[in-house]
This record gives structure tokens, C-alpha cells and sequence, in this order.
């Protein structure tokens, strides 16, 4: 009976544990199909989309930037097709022999391969390493495809700047883009290897012109080759620049400088004339037509991936070719500014055009005088302007005081950016008393005021500041924001947006006074002024102004700014050379074969009145 019982009580037990172990065993298998659940519904698209990346990639297309052409169509900024290096992250991070591989190939170390593999990791994108790569590289990489999974050749469009140097300074070039750039940019679409504007009007209108990239999901095999594309976005190109530059104007500007900078280095005295600026406009609405600053640089360097050693042989170059010394470079305005000087005096009556003053070659009160020790004995208004006369003008300081040479400065827009749309101008200094108390603390004296009534001293000036001079002369007194953008077209040809003259300022002179300065001018560049020399038998009658310029350190700057036709402005020029000399000697050439250009002069009869309309008449 007691053996009974205990049977009964093993098989209870037994049973028991049977019934805990398949509750465990059914507790085990609704986890184990929950779970499943979860996976295939609440996260089935994510570990889909991790499968997809172990197969798929997106492969972004870049899109063309807009092309800028000139006022007349002329195509000076393009896009040609190159090759870029990629890294697709197969399956895990690059293996570090790929990137030892690769390195040797792309002649790339290998730190700056890891960093571009930093900078772009979690996700499933390929990652930029090198652009604009050459055939030769190309056909490496193929012929070691199987030791190189995960690296691809994209085709993308690549910045080409037609004329190499020409126009440098106006279209800046691209480059890719940097973390500090990258931050400031991420909320306007910017991303990583993303290539930018970095310099003039490529920084200025990126977002214009960089358009909107496409791309294409792709299939890959283990080695990161494409299988089949399974979908594609075509990206849109940027938006097209009409400039108002003028290709011919441009390129006679450019050889002009060259060949003048040449000239003084070898032939003459001037052996450090390395520098030079020239800027040709429209003064009747402020279209720059023409723009040069030397040296320059090639932009295309940047484009394609600029080495070290050719960064170097820039950066180091004690001229500064990066410099856009039309807009940034600072330098006393010599002689140009006795324009201001005699507006003042005449506006002000503290001279009339008849008056005549004695040059004995010296003031009589302060002993400054003409340079050379030239004595031009009695003089008036319109002498003193046309041979450009120290002691006339130290007499016209002498007379107006300090104070009013800063008013009338800043009435013609010195000291102030012109506001020209491009970055990194200068605003220039007028001398005043404010400015000598605050830096050095010391009161003004009287030769002071002598050496800014001739454009001396403290008196700073940029080339495109004293260009609107001369302008605001040619066209009575008004003052036009220079611009280098005519139209902004969508890539099908439609018109986004115009830019239309925008006057910023007045001169308030007189008729009188300005119709005094205007024939005094003329005079400049007619038998015996200072520029009759390249001007006397010009065809078309100029009105200008030479300059020389002391310079503290080295050799004086030569300056000339002029207009054409004097009887109907429609181009003013400013020339400035560095360390060149006499203005009449070192900048007029330049600027006569500017003119030249501008009015078809070495061209035949029949083709000028064509010319003459379409370059000039804007």
C-alpha cells in the first residue's frame, strides 16, 4: 500500500515538472515568435535598409556649375568632364592594405585618405577621395580592380576656366569644401566633399551656380563595382551668368599690363614694376567691362586639386597674386586727386578760373615743390590741372584747409567701398584731423593739408574708388554701384534675374565747375598735357588724368585715369602700376591700348561703327 503511494506520488511530481518544462518550452517559443514579430514588422525596414547597404549604394551626380559668359555670349567659364576617386564602405570600414594601395596610386598619403574616411563615416555613400584624376590613374585602377573592393571611378563635371589667368581676380575659382564652411553651410544644403565657390564671383553666387546634384541607387558586388543601376535622379544644372564684362576689353587690358610690366623690368629702371591694375567701366551705369590685377593665378589649379608646391609658389609671392588689387589694394592717389582738390577750391570760391599763381618751383609758405624742381611760373586753373602742378595745388590746400578736402573726398565716395559685388574690398582713408589724434595723438599741421591737396600722406585710395572719380566727372556728378553681372538664366535660357543700374551717390558741383574740370582734363591728353604723348593724335577725343605717387617703400606708383568720348562719355579707365614711375610713362600705355580696344581702333573702317556700338555705346 505504502509502495502504491509513492508511486502515485513520484508520477504527480513527474507530471508536474512535465507541465513547468512545456510551459517554459511554449513561454520560449511565444518570445521567440515575438520577437520575430518585432524584427519582421516594427523593424523590418530598418534591418532591410542595413541589407540593402550591404548591395545598394547611392552614388551622388554632381551637377554643373552655371557658366558665365560675357555681355556678348562669349563663354569664359565652362565645365569639361573629369574623373573623381571614390571609397565605398563595403561591408565594414576600408581595410587599411586598400587605403596603403590606393595611396600609392593617387600619390595621396595615407593620413589624408583615412581623414576624407573620418569625415564621411555612417553612411552608405561613396566617399570623395581624390578629383579630376588623369587616364593613367584610371587605367591602374581597373587593372588592380580585384585588390581594391570597394573603389570607384565617378564621372563628374570639373570647373574649367577657359583662359586660365584671364579674369582670375572677377571669377574666383572652386575648391572642396572645408569643416568651417561645411558647419556654416549644412542648413543651406551644403554636405560633405561638396565642391564650393571660394573666391570672387564663384563665392558670391555659389548658390546660383552650384544647381542641385542628382544621383543613382545602385547595385554593387562584393567589390564595390556597379552591377546595374536600379533607379536614377538627374541633377539640374546651376543657373547661367551673363557679366558685363567685355572678353576683347578684357583680354587687350590683361596683354597691355603684361607686356608694359615687362617692358619696365627689362628696358628701364623700374626693375620691381611686378604689379599693376587696370579696370575699365561703363560710366553711365557702373558696367564694369574690364578688370585685371597682376600677378594673378591660374583658378584651374584649384579646380583639379591644387598641389603643395604650386600653393607654395603662390602663397610666397611677395606680390600677392591671390590679391584682387582693384578692389583690395590701398595706395596714395598722387596727382589724380587734385581733381577733387580743384572741384573744392572752385566750388567754394576760393579760386576762380581766371586767377593766375606764381610757381617758382617751391611754395612760398611751406617749401614744397614740383617734382623735378620744374618752375611753371604764372599759372591758371586749367594749366595747372592739364601739367599737373604741385605748387598750384599746395596753395589750393592752403586755401581750403583740411577739413573741406575730407568733405569733398567723401562727397566723390572716398572712403567708403564702392560696394561692387565682390568680397574683400577696401574702403581707403581720407586724411583728417579724427584720424591723426585717434592713431598717433598728435595735432595736424599745415603740411599735412599741402601733401593731401596733391593726393599724399595719409590719403589712401583703391584703383575702383578713383575709377568713380573720373566717372562721376564724365557723366555730371553721379555716382553708380560698379556691378559685374548683367543677367542671372535658368539653364534653359530663361531670364531669373536682371541687374539694373543703381545710382548710389551725387557730386553736388556745379555745371560750371564740373564743365571747368572737364575741359581742364581734355587739355591732359592734347598737345603739351601730360599724356599728349600717347594721346594727341588719338581718334577719339580723351579726357584723363596722370599721377605719381610716392611710395615709402620703393620705386613711386604711375597712375592714370581717363574717360572717352569727351564729348559722350561711355568708357572711364583707371590704370596703376606698381613701383612703375612717372604715371605718363608707366600707366598711360596700358590704358591707350585699353581704349584701343574699346573703340576698334586697329581695326578696319567698315567693322568700326559695328564695334563701336556693341563695345562702347552701352
Amino acid at each position: 500500500m505504502l509502495r502504491k503511494k509513492a508511486v502515485g506520488v513520484l508520477l504527480k511530481r513527474s507530471t508536474y515538472r512535465l507541465d513547468i518544462l512545456g510551459m517554459i518550452v511554449v513561454l520560449v517559443f511565444i518570445a521567440l515568435i515575438s520577437r520575430l514579430g518585432y524584427l519582421q514588422v516594427a523593424q523590418g525596414k530598418f534591418y532591410e535598409d542595413l541589407a540593402d547597404g550591404n548591395r545598394i549604394r547611392l552614388i551622388p551626380i554632381m551637377a554643373p556649375r552655371g557658366i558665365f559668359y560675357d555681355r556678348n555670349g562669349v563663354a569664359l567659364v565652362s565645365n569639361r568632364p573629369g574623373f573623381a576617386v571614390s571609397l565605398l564602405p563595403i561591408t565594414g570600414p576600408v581595410p587599411d592594405e586598400v587605403i596603403h594601395k590606393l595611396s600609392e596610386i593617387l600619390n595621396m598619403s595615407v593620413v589624408d585618405i583615412q581623414n576624407k574616411l573620418k569625415q564621411n563615416s555612417g553612411n552608405f555613400e561613396p566617399i570623395r577621395i581624390k578629383t579630376d584624376i588623369g587616364p593613367d590613374i584610371v587605367t591602374k585602377i581597373e587593372e588592380r580592380r580585384s585588390e581594391l573592393p570597394g573603389v570607384v571611378i565617378e564621372i563628374q563635371p570639373i570647373r574649367n576656366y577657359i583662359n586660365n589667368e584671364l579674369g582670375a581676380h572677377i571669377f574666383g575659382y572652386v575648391s572642396e569644401i572645408n569643416d568651417v564652411e561645411l558647419e556654416q553651410g549644412k542648413a543651406n544644403g551644403y554636405k560633405s566633399a561638396d565642391i564650393i565657390g571660394k573666391f570672387g564671383l564663384e563665392k558670391v553666387y555659389d548658390r546660383d551656380l552650384r544647381g542641385i546634384d542628382g544621383g543613382g541607387q545602385v547595385e554593387v558586388d562584393v567589390t564595390g563595382r556597379p552591377v546595374q543601376v536600379l533607379g536614377k535622379k538627374e541633377p539640374v544644372p546651376g543657373s547661367n551668368m551673363v557679366l558685363t564684362i567685355d572678353y576683347r576689353i578684357q583680354k587687350a587690358a590683361e596683354a597691355a599690363i603684361d607686356e608694359q610690366l615687362i617692358y619696365l623690368q627689362t628696358k628701364t629702371e623700374f626693375t620691381k614694376a611686378k604689379a599693376a591694375v587696370a579696370i575699365a567701366m561703363n560710366p553711365k551705369n557702373g558696367e564694369i567691362l574690364a578688370m585685371v590685377s597682376r600677378p594673378a593665378f591660374n583658378p584651374n589649379l584649384f579646380s583639379r586639386g591644387i598641389s603643395l608646391k604650386e600653393w607654395k609658389e603662390i602663397n610666397e609671392n611677395p606680390n600677392h597674386p591671390m590679391d584682387n588689387k582693384a578692389i583690395s589694394g590701398e595706395y596714395p592717389p598722387g596727382s589724380t586727386f587734385k581733381i577733387i582738390t580743384g572741384a573744392a577750391a572752385l566750388e567754394l570760391g576760393k579760386v576762380t578760373p581766371e586767377e593766375k599763381i606764381l610757381d617758382t618751383g617751391k611754395h612760398w609758405i611751406i617749401p614744397k615743390g614740383n617734382a623735378m624742381g620744374e618752375a611753371l611760373g604764372w599759372i591758371d586753373f586749367k594749366q595747372a590741372l592739364a601739367k599737373s602742378d604741385n605748387v598750384y595745388f599746395y596753395e589750393m590746400g592752403n586755401r581750403l584747409g583740411i577739413d573741406n578736402l575730407e568733405k569733398y573726398a567723401r562727397m566723390f565716395g572716398l572712403g567708403a567701398v564702392t560696394g561692387i559685388n565682390l568680397p574683400g574690398e577696401s574702403d581707403g582713408l581720407v586724411a583728417n584731423r579724427r584720424y591723426k589724434e585717434k592713431v598717433y595723438g598728435e595735432d595736424w599741421y599745415l603740411s599735412e593739408t599741402f601733401d593731401a591737396a596733391i593726393g599724399q600722406g595719409f590719403q589712401l585710395a583703391t584703383p575702383l574708388q578713383m575709377l568713380q572719380i573720373i566717372s562721376q566727372v564724365a557723366n555730371g556728378g553721379h555716382r553708380f554701384k560698379p556691378h559685374l553681372v548683367s543677367k542671372i538664366l535658368a539653364p534653359d535660357g530663361n531670364v531669373v534675374k536682371t541687374f539694373e543700374p543703381e545710382e548710389v551717390g551725387q557730386v553736388q558741383l556745379s555745371e560750371r565747375t564740373l564743365s571747368l574740370i572737364r575741359q581742364s582734363l581734355r587739355e591732359v591728353a592734347a598737345e603739351g598735357g601730360t599724356a599728349s604723348d600717347a594721346f594727341g593724335d588719338f581718334p577719339v577725343p580723351i579726357a584723363g588724368k596722370t599721377g605719381t605717387a610716392e611710395n615709402s617703400h620703393g620705386d613711386d606708383h604711375g597712375w592714370f585715369v581717363a574717360y572717352a568720348p569727351y564729348d559722350d562719355p561711355r568708357i572711364a579707365v583707371v590704370v596703376i602700376v606698381e613701383q612703375g614711375g612717372f604715371g605718363a610713362s608707366s600707366a598711360v600705355p596700358i590704358a591707350k591700348k585699353i581704349m584701343e580696344a574699346a573703340f576698334n581702333i586697329n581695326q578696319t573702317a567698315t567693322e568700326a561703327p559695328k564695334i563701336y556700338r556693341t563695345r562702347v555705346a552701352l
